[in-house]
This record gives C-alpha cells, sequence and structure tokens, in this order.
C-alpha cells in the first residue's frame, strides 16, 4: 500500500512551508513514527515523522517552498527500501551492552531517575531517531559518551575511521580562526529560508507602519553582581540553576509595568488593549535564526522559576524544539545584544507589541558617586516604543524604573519597598 505523506498546516495563517532538509535519504527503509524531513515555517522548524514502516520515495527536494497540503513523499508499505548503514564501532558494542545487562536491571526499575536532558562536554550528533530513543530509554548523552569511554576499540572501529574519516564534517568551534583566503573571485546564492522571510517582512512593517522611538539610560550593575557573586553557589545548589543576569532585568520589568501599565498595552486598530499580566518574549539566537519565545505570567515567577524557564526555552531553540504555541502571544520583549558585545544598539519592535528592551554588554566605565569618581561595571539599556501607543515621558520613567530597581534590588525584590519599610510594614 502506498501512503502519501503531505504538509501538514503548522497554525494559523501559514500557507505554505519549505523543506529545510530530508533526514533520511530516498528509497531507505523508514519506520513509523520516525522523523524523516524538516520543515521550515515563517515561525519554526518543525519536524514530519513517518506514518507506517516502509520504503520512502521522496518527490520533493530540499530549499522548494511548498504549499499546505501537497504531497511530498509516499511510504510504500510492503516494500524494503536499503536499510542506513550503521557504524561497526555500534554493531561491534552490542556485545559488552548484552554482558552488562544483569548489572542495568536496577537503573531500568527507575527510568526516571536518570536524568535524561543531561549533556556531555562534547558535541555529540545524534540522529532525530536516536534521540527519540534515548529519550524513551532514559539515557542521556553523558552516559553514552561514559560508555564508549570505557569501550575497547578493535580493528573493525580502526577500519571504519580510516574509510570514513574523509567524509566527516569538521568539527565545531567556538573561537574565530582566520581565513584562508583561496583568491577566487566566486560567490555563492542561496535562498532566504521561509523564517528569514518572515522576519524581513515584520522588520520593514515595524520601521513603516510605527512610530518606532528609542530612549536610552545607564545601569550601575555593582549591586546585582555583587549580590550574584555572594549567593551563586548556593543559589544554583538550592534551585538548579545559575543565577543570571535575564531574570533580575525580567523582574525589574514586570515591577515598573505596574507603575506604567502603557507600556504593557497593544494598539489594535483605534482601540488599545491593556493587559493585566506579563507575558515577557526573549529573543533567542537559534541555528535557523532568530526566535521568540514567551515565558507567560512572568510577574508571578520567583528569580528561579525565571531562569529556569529561560534555561529552558534557550536550549529548546538551540536543539530547534520551539513550538509555535511557546513563540504566540508575548506583551513585552527584552532582547541581549550583550552577549555578542553589543555596546548600545536601537532594538526594533516585536509587533504587535509596543515596546521592546534591549540589554548591551558591562563594561567598567568611570562614574560618579557622591561626587568621587569611581569604576563601575555600566551597561547601557534601550527601549523602543511605538509612541502612538507611549509618550516620551511614560517611556522614559518607564526605563529610569528598570533603572532603580536593578541598582537597589531590595526595592523589586520587596514589591517595591526597600527592605526596611518591609520590616516596619509600612
Amino acid at each position: 500500500m502506498i501512503v502519501e505523506i503531505k504538509v501538514p498546516s503548522p497554525g494559523e495563517s501559514i500557507n505554505e512551508v519549505q523543506i529545510a532538509s530530508w533526514l533520511v535519504e530516498n528509497g531507505e527503509t523508514v519506520e513509523k513514527d520516525q522523523d524523516i524531513v524538516e520543515i521550515d515555517s515563517d515561525k519554526a522548524t518543525l519536524p514530519l515523522a513517518s506514518p507506517e514502516d516502509g520504503k520512502i520515495s521522496i518527490i520533493v527536494e530540499e530549499g522548494e517552498t511548498v504549499e499546505i497540503g501537497r504531497v511530498i513523499a509516499t511510504v510504500d508499505t510492503e516494500q524494503n527500501g536499503e536499510k542506513k548503514k550503521q557504524p561497526v564501532k555500534e554493531k561491534a558494542a552490542e556485545k559488552p551492552v548484552e554482558e552488562k545487562k544483569p548489572a542495568e536491571q536496577p537503573v531500568a526499575a527507575e527510568p526516571t531517575v536518570k536524568p535524561v536532558q543531561e549533556k556531555s562536554d562534547i558535541d555529540l550528533t545524534v540522529s532525530p531517531l536516536a534521540r527519540k530513543l534515548m529519550e524513551n530509554e532514559s539515557i542521556s548523552e553523558k552516559e553514552l559518551v561514559e560508555f564508549f569511554k570505557q569501550y575497547r576499540i578493535g580493528k573493525q572501529d580502526v577500519e571504519f575511521y580510516l574509510k570514513n574519516k574523509d567524509k566527516t564534517p569538521p568539527a565545531k568551534s567556538d573561537t574565530v580562526t582566520s581565513v584562508n583566503w583561496s583568491g577566487e573571485r566566486t560567490k555563492e546564492v542561496k535562498k532566504m529560508s521561509m523564517l528569514r522571510k518572515k522576519l524581513a517582512q515584520r522588520l520593514v512593517s515595524v520601521k513603516n507602519e510605527t512610530a518606532m522611538l528609542t530612549t536610552f539610560n545607564e545601569v550601575n550593575m555593582t549591586p546585582i553582581m555583587d549580590i550574584r557573586a555572594r549567593y551563586k553557589e548556593i543559589f544554583k545548589e538550592q534551585h538548579g540553576v545559575g543565577l543570571g543576569f535575564m531574570s533580575f532585568f525580567t523582574k525589574a520589568v514586570t515591577e515598573a509595568i505596574a507603575y506604567f501599565p502603557q507600556i504593557n498595552s497593544q494598539l489594535q486598530g483605534d482601540e488599545v488593549v491593556f493587559y493585566n499580566y506579563v507575558d515577557i518574549s526573549i529573543a533567542v539566537s537559534g541555528p535557523k535564526g532568530l526566535v521568540v519565545p514567551v515565558i507567560r505570567n512572568a510577574e508571578m515567577l520567583s528569580l528561579a522559576e525565571i531562569e529556569a524557564k529561560v534555561k529552558e526555552l534557550a536550549v529548546k531553540a538551540r536543539d530547534n524544539k520551539i513550538t509555535l504555541e511557546e513563540m504566540q502571544g508575548g506583551t513585552f520583549t527584552i532582547t541581549n545584544g550583550g552577549v555578542f558585545g553589543s555596546m548600545l544598539s536601537t532594538p526594533i519592535i516585536n509587533p504587535p507589541q509596543s515596546a521592546i528592551l534591549g540589554m548591551h554588554n558591562i563594561v567598567e566605565r568611570p562614574v560618579a558617586v557622591n561626587g568621587k569618581i569611581e569604576i563601575h561595571p555600566i551597561m547601557y539599556v534601550a527601549l523602543s516604543y511605538d509612541h502612538r501607543v507611549i509618550d516620551g515621558k511614560e517611556s522614559v520613567s518607564f526605563l529610569v524604573k528598570v533603572k532603580e530597581m536593578l541598582e537597589d534590588p531590595e526595592r523589586m525584590l520587596f514589591g517595591g519597598k526597600d527592605g526596611i519599610e518591609v520590616l516596619l510594614g509600612l
């Protein structure tokens, strides 16, 4: 029986998608629920699984743009295609696993205890099917690395390496190396992804359709850095996440919005919608481009809860696992260009929101404190806002309030009052 694989609708208002990459080869045998292709919509990259076991025939090539509902491949359930060649090392590894099987039984009795998300120090390339199997069996990357460290390399493994070493892609590096220019006057043309095209359209529409203005200020980060230095270890030990800057900024924004609700509003036609909750969109750079997942009800979260959510969304963005639901909505956006070394910028509004806060890098600068020149870690912050909805007085006052919260963390940690006022019940 021939089973057609059609492009599903990723969400409302999406009429077409782009075939990002095929995870299997034409004529290969695929299994039911195995991820076979990744499709790019204008909002996210989504995997598509095979509906049945059988031999796959690919109809649409990578990079093509197709309409929703179009057939992109078929699966012949009565035929078996070519099995994907497995590394010799994996086959040889079956024997040690069987020998240690009795010792693994107690661990299998408590699969939920294993930290499946635990990452190894080594950057592993894991196929979607293998990743799914690891999740089902509660196996972490670190466990695989530790196992293969103790695995005895044999003759077949070396032969496999010799045959395939030239096919191995170059290792990723976090450091920038010098470019070896060849002197050839060539160029490469690449088709824009659906995500990049949609992003370009949205950015142009923001510039053309909003009265965007940006106001700036500077924040003395000494109090927050002192708190992090003092409580960083105990915070991580108690909550399981690091104490970063994003939680402080998110908390400061939610507290400042309580004073200036216009910042948390949106223009819809001739009406202005005010929200009694704060959903913070966090701009995250992913492999496919910029994505903006949302932290729901950020005004109700503690610093630890914010940090945990930021970490969760950042990992999902890095692994291309952000869902459409996690990116929809949002009433205010925070973007951090400082992680890339930006000193100052004018962030662009994330429509239909009315404002966005830009964080930047922290640099030691001379500042005047009580009439004396001192050296302090300073961050420039920028607030871009839609002047149709937000007046200059509100935008400047809001940014000043954020600055005050960050430079005196007690004020936001105690609900806008300092510690003495809380102690006295004022």
